[in-house]
């Protein structure tokens, strides 16, 4: 049997069971292979983690899923969970910015307003007439890429970069506006802003197209009992077709097959298949491929990830007056400690239905290279979330129970370049029959762009490239889904 096709009973191994894995494991049924997975945790699901704070089911990672992609809500029904798909209650967002909760700005493109006037109450009328100097500036020469801070403060001022494209591309990258790639974070801006003259027509080209898509209901959506249940509910989906699901299980090699075929040893155990799906983060992919692909190790042993903490705090309903609204983004200017806190079981019905005497507030620290702050203990982190909650909010009750949830090394970086370096990687795997790599250190961080990144990758064993050369000419943008994604 080729090495490139799994079908017809070949044996396909995925390694990795966060959401990417899993979601390759369910394309590879699909083309009819008999499927191993092998995780080196001791449980699947990597960053969507359900759990619970005072006897309330909440998620510990991600919270929501975009829905104007079909890939996550598409899973999520494959798998049995249609009926628990539920939308935010509210999604209106505030900023914590300049002494006040001030509401998210409407009519911007992450942050890149299309009128001045989309901002006013959040920038300084200095600000805002910077902006206005948009339609007298040259052309800027963008080339094959540029860091988004850079070009849109040359382009309208760092004030809208600090005061509200920072803390929305922060939501997503944890990560720093003035290095990260425009072109892969805001692929739609990019382009816009390669085929206009000045910024405000790119931005208004690119709500044009949006409007023009005519796409309605939410932009977002949970699921009731936590997003962090969906990759419970794809495993069962799994198993119950056959698939081994080995937890514990950290692949320590893999390895080209003489002729055809790849060898891979976990936990002791020596596996034979005929594809292969890598779908862990990229330091632990660099070390898979060293042996076979050594020059996609080097590639991917470059990319960097940003650390972050989730404060969980549960309040008696009845002493936690919380301001209207789904919660509030911080800019880093502000000098906080947080950078964003959603208000959960405001956000989310289903919370709020399961306890009705809980309000549970959820906060976020840390953004690459901000160390020292994650290095502080548990109850710090929790002292400094009330601290900067009450200064916010007015909120002064003590929570009935607090849970800190460390993702370190959570979120990789996308920095100027970064698509060419996914092209690179992928350019090392080809002449690697069999071979694929998926998950959020290629084509976007988001749940969506994790899964379209899998089952491009399950698709490119099998021979079929159109998916993953799509993704690499376009990843999908990863949109900021309200206050402390």
């Amino acid at each position: 049997m080729s090495g490139s096709h799994t079908g017809g009973g070949g044996h396909a191994v995925v390694v990795g069971a966060g959401i990417a894995g899993l979601a390759a494991a369910h394309r590879l049924l699909e083309h009819g292979a008999r499927v191993t997975v092998l995780e080196a945790s001791e449980r699947v699901g990597g960053k969507l983690l359900p759990g619970e704070i005072a006897g309330a089911r909440v998620d510990l990672g991600a919270e929501s899923l975009l829905a104007r992609r079909p890939e996550a809500v598409g899973l999520a029904r494959a798998v049995g969970l249609a009926d628990r798909l539920q939308p935010p209650a509210t999604a209106s967002a505030a900023l914590w910015t300049q002494g006040a909760l001030r509401p998210m700005p409407k009519g911007h493109v992450m942050g890149v307003p299309g009128t001045a006037a989309a901002l006013a109450g959040v920038l300084s009328d200095e600000g805002l007439a910077r902006i206005e100097r948009d339609a007298e500036l040259p052309p800027t020469e963008i080339g094959d890429d540029v860091a988004i801070g850079e070009y849109v403060a040359e382009r309208f001022g760092r004030e809208v970069v600090d005061r509200l494209v920072e803390p929305l591309l922060g939501g997503v990258y944890a990560g720093d506006a003035y290095r990260i790639s425009m072109r892969s974070a805001v692929p739609q801006l990019f382009e816009a802003a390669r085929a206009h003259p000045t910024l405000t027509e790119a931005v208004r080209a690119v709500q044009a197209k949006t409007a023009a898509g005519r796409q309605t209901g939410p932009v977002f959506t949970g699921v009731a009992g936590g997003v962090g249940t969906l990759p419970l509910a794809v495993a069962d989906s799994l198993r119950s077709r056959g698939v081994r699901i080995l937890t514990g299980t950290p692949v320590t090699g893999l390895s080209r097959e003489p002729g055809e075929g790849w060898r891979l040893v976990a936990g002791g155990e020596v596996l034979h298949a005929d594809a292969v799906v890598v779908a862990v983060p990229a330091p632990a992919a660099a070390g898979l491929l060293r042996a076979e692909a050594p020059g996609a190790a080097a590639e991917l042993s470059a990319v960097e990830y940003a650390s972050m903490a989730l404060i969980t705090l549960a309040y008696r309903r009845d002493e936690a007056r919380l301001p209207e609204g789904s919660g509030f983004l911080v800019p880093p200017v502000e000098g906080r400690g947080i950078k964003a806190s959603t208000f959960a079981s405001r956000k989310w019905g289903w919370i709020a239905e399961e306890n009705p005497g809980l309000a549970v507030v959820r906060t976020s620290v840390g953004r690459h290279g901000e160390t020292e702050l994650l290095h502080r203990d548990d109850d710090e982190l929790v002292e400094l979330s009330r601290r900067d909650l009450k200064a916010a909010t007015g909120l002064a009750a003590a929570p009935v129970a607090a849970r800190v949830t460390r993702w370190d090394d959570g979120l990789p970086q996308y920095p100027v370049g970064h698509h060419a370096r996914v092209a690179r990687v992928r350019a090392h795997l080809a002449g690697l029959s069999g071979l694929a790599v998926c998950g959020a250190a290629y084509d976007g961080v988001g749940v969506p762009a994790c899964i379209a990144s899998a089952y491009a990758a399950a698709d490119q064993v099998q021979g079929d490239l159109r998916a993953v050369q799509q993704l690499t000419a376009h990843p999908v943008q990863s949109l900021h889904g309200g206050a402390g994604e």
